[in-house]
């Protein structure tokens, strides 16, 4: 590490360690530190003016117990029993027999098990405010020949939007001038920068590095990527999944457990210090607080990858996906046809074809002969104007490029073809002649995405069964699936017949995620447990979604499911440790083998354990250096 790097990280430590303290609420420290002080000076043997009732005991509980006595008077109010109502019963009960030092002690492990509490959870916020914060208020705006400031949210849909060197792209949109480079980690991912120019489309909330561009919005506020994963955050903040009502339920379940092992115990040993002891030991906050910071983390976390969720329930059910059903065309493909071979005659030269098919396509709006056009601008083809163009529905098009005449269709129209090579395989043919003979040919076919193979693979070292389910051609769809290696294959199926191979795998057992991509699939894939859209989707498609790829990268889907199945584990591990460790300790403490203050000791404890093991899902906050540099490290922890 260069000493530049090592005095950025100790900048950010300092900075974190300073904001740590800055939120910390300064009356709930002072209240906690009073407590604590006459705890001590009790402990020392000052019991002024009576040892029965220290008036320094008296003053500490009040000052202490008024905010847990506001907060078990609210729960009692909403007939919800809490650990504030349990641990204020345990407190006054040391406090009826003179365990005021017990009363004290505990009282301050309440009050600094609540500040802590209260960081953790702030942590898991600051996923959200640090998205809220991030977009400029104010934006450049063309106009005309000039340029004007205006807030963000007066930006509409077709404004161009001037971004200059190290500024924050404020809306999805299309580069309509300028070239540069965008660091683009926070919307998709992606750790390394990415070169943009005309035609280039860029996210809200990416960063321009270097050069000013000017852009032409398409989506603003909260329809843009950006805006789109905030109010997810948002929305996950605010829910409530199954797992949370669970997360209560056992909750009060514990106090019930604490309060009648209290009783008994009393009734059997008639030892009230050990019935004390009973109630302190029992802890729930690390499943109350914990779970709602592990949904929150694990959202803001998958949001920092690429995608989002749309709310907890979602990510509660897709953590529990053992099938991943695709649809093909513009999930698994890019959903356009490409050039994948050239063949030519003798004598014509692989450049000589295209430049020639390429011009004769010119005035088509043919989709292969788009492709045809795209790869010869790619290779940078000088492309000379056609003249006399014609196109015959079903067999290609025909035109004078350079005094020649060029046919490039189907084998009706270039009737002297040879057979098709055996390479071809899915592939479409386009022949090509010149001045009526046989030129060569040109094989498109709509090709893999990049991340479909790694993704796919990556799902199955986690387990996970795929399967595509799409309306397109059996003998294509399977030969996807053989190239990417999945399972199992459902083609030529219209979208009703969609809903049925849903269906059907829903009755064989499995909790099924549904990808796709457009119109066809908005029912498939409200209809799975779990939809996942693609960015690049049809509106509705993103809509009928509970989960969307922002960049349609795949490789975020498999992070996406191992962030949600993280947070499960970590909910789960929460749960079991809780009851574990409040049966052993109400155990221990009902036989006398824990005094009240040991059992407090353990109650903090074991929160404090679980509320940070949540914690471990909130993503590390990027320093402003971080964020505009251009090797930010994605991580797939």
């Amino acid at each position: 590490m260069s000493v530049t790097d090592a005095r950025a990280r100790d900048a950010v430590t300092s900075a974190g360690a300073a904001s740590l303290w800055r939120r910390i609420d300064r009356s709930d420290l002072a209240r906690t530190l009073f407590v604590a002080a006459c705890t001590l000076t009790v402990a020392l043997g000052v019991t002024w003016p009576w040892p029965q009732v220290p008036v320094v005991a008296m003053i500490g509980l009040i000052v202490g117990c008024w905010p847990i006595l506001m907060e078990a008077l609210h729960d009692m109010r909403a007939r919800r029993m809490s650990m504030e109502l349990s641990m204020l019963i345990a407190i006054v009960a040391a406090a009826a027999i003179g365990e005021w030092v017990t009363a004290l002690l505990i009282t301050t492990f309440v009050l600094a098990a609540e500040i802590l509490e209260d960081l953790t959870m702030d942590r898991g916020r600051d996923a959200l405010t640090d998205l809220m914060t991030f977009l400029p208020d104010t934006v450049q705006v063309r106009q005309g020949v000039d340029i004007a400031t205006v807030p963000l949210s007066n930006v509409v849909s077709g404004q161009v939007v001037v971004v200059g060197p190290g500024g924050r792209i404020p809306v999805d949109g299309v580069v309509v001038m300028g070239e540069t480079t965008v660091d683009q980690s926070r919307i998709t991912g992606e750790s390394l920068p990415v070169d943009v120019g005309v035609g280039s489309e860029v996210f809200a909330g990416s960063i321009n590095q270097i050069g000013a561009v000017e852009i032409r919005a398409e989506r603003v506020g909260a329809a843009s990527s950006y805006g789109r994963i905030v109010e997810a955050v948002r929305q996950a903040q605010e829910s409530e999944p199954p797992v949370q009502r669970l997360a209560d339920k056992l909750a009060s379940w514990l106090v019930y457990l604490a309060l009648g092992g209290a009783v008994i115990t009393y009734l059997v040993t008639r030892d009230i210090t050990s019935a004390i002891a009973v109630v302190v030991v029992a802890g729930a906050c690390g499943i109350v607080a914990g779970t709602p910071l592990a949904v929150l983390a694990a959202i803001a976390r998958i949001a920092r990858s690429g995608a989002f969720v749309k709310d907890g329930a979602h990510l509660e059910a897709l953590s529990t996906v053992d099938t991943v059903a695709f649809d093909k065309t513009g999930t698994l493909t890019m959903g356009a046809p490409a050039v994948t071979g050239i063949h030519t005659a003798t004598g014509v030269t692989e450049d000589e074809l295209l430049t020639l098919a390429a011009a004769a396509e010119a005035y088509s709006e043919h989709p292969l002969g788009q492709a045809i056009i795209t790869h010869a601008n790619h290779l940078a083809l000088p492309l000379e104007s056609a003249e006399d163009f014609t196109y015959r529905p079903g067999l290609g098009v025909t035109a004078t490029v350079a005094g020649r005449v060029i046919a490039a269709g189907s084998r009706r129209l270039v009737t002297d073809a040879p057979d098709t090579p055996p390479e071809q395989g899915i592939a479409t043919a386009v022949y090509v002649s010149i001045d009526g003979t046989y030129a060569g040919t040109i094989l498109l076919a709509d090709t893999l995405r990049d991340s479909a193979k790694a993704a796919v693979a990556e799902l199955h070292r986690r387990g996970l069964r795929t399967l595509i389910i799409t309306g397109d051609q059996e003998a294509t769809a399977r030969a996807i699936a053989a190239e990417l290696g999945i399972d199992d294959v459902h083609a030529g199926l219209l979208p009703e017949q969609k809903l049925a191979a849903i269906d059907a795998e829903r009755a064989a057992g499995h909790t099924l995620a549904m990808v796709g991509d457009g119109v066809n699939d908005a029912p498939a894939l409200a209809h799975a447990h779990v939809g996942i859209a693609m960015g690049s989707g049809t509106d509705i498609a993103r809509e009928s979604a509970d989960v969307v790829l922002i960049s349609s990268d795949l490789n975020d889907l498999a992070h996406t499911l191992f962030v949600a199945k993280r947070a499960r584990r970590i909910v789960m591990f929460n749960f079991i440790g809780t009851i574990a460790v409040d049966l052993i300790g109400i155990g221990l403490a009902a036989f006398g083998l824990l005094s009240p203050v040991v059992a407090a000791l353990i109650h903090v404890g074991s929160e404090t354990t679980f509320i940070l093991n949540s914690a471990r899902l909130i993503p590390g906050r990027q320093s402003r250096a971080a964020s505009t540099g251009v090797a930010n490290t994605r991580s797939h922890e």
